[in-house]
């Protein structure tokens, strides 16, 4: 076994990312402090091909330097857009019938690896503050909730953490 270059990855260019096939999947980022966690979601949206990103509140927007230290470059491969109100934004997307999913542990959440959801079907999810996590206003808008089963003495996971394992858990069910 030998450790790959990166040469021998066959990674896309910034030009071939724009024009690849998305998954369909839309982040929300709302009032995400950590400018490192920001970065590294980013990193993920690039990695599995991610439509969009969202940041709302007081998420941090490119260019910034601590965000470019964990995203490396994705955040000029990953579209974004930023939105001052992460409420008008989930009634928008419901607009174009998108469905959104906060990512967060509330009466009734669908644990992750029991969600299933139209293949073909645009999703949308929020991740909220790292504290406090999707703030109430918006879950209450939202079509659903979904929860990372977790069997440990710890109640939550990091943002960007919970952001890859969505991420990898739902690109895996739409490319099967």
């Amino acid at each position: 076994m030998r450790k790959l270059e990166n040469s021998e990855l066959d990674r896309k260019s910034i030009a071939d990312f724009k024009e690849a096939e998305k998954t369909p999947i839309i982040i929300i980022l709302d009032d995400i402090r950590s400018l490192h966690n920001i970065g590294s979601v980013f990193r993920s949206a690039d990695a599995f091909l991610v439509e969009k990103i969202y940041l709302c509140g007081i998420t941090a927007c490119p260019p910034n330097k601590e965000i470019h230290k964990t995203a490396l470059g994705a955040t000029e491969t990953v579209d974004w857009e930023y939105k001052a109100s992460v409420t008008e934004l989930i009634a928008g997307l419901q607009v174009q019938s998108i469905k959104v999913f906060a990512v967060e542990q509330v009466e009734g959440a669908v644990m992750l690896n029991k969600f299933s959801f139209k293949t073909h079907q645009k999703l949308a999810l929020v991740f909220g503050n790292e504290v406090y996590g999707v703030s109430q206003e918006a879950i209450s808008l939202c079509d659903g909730s979904i929860e990372i089963p977790q069997l440990g003495t710890k109640h939550s996971l990091n943002i960007a953490v919970s952001a890859g394992i969505v991420i990898w858990d739902l690109f895996q069910k739409m490319k099967i």
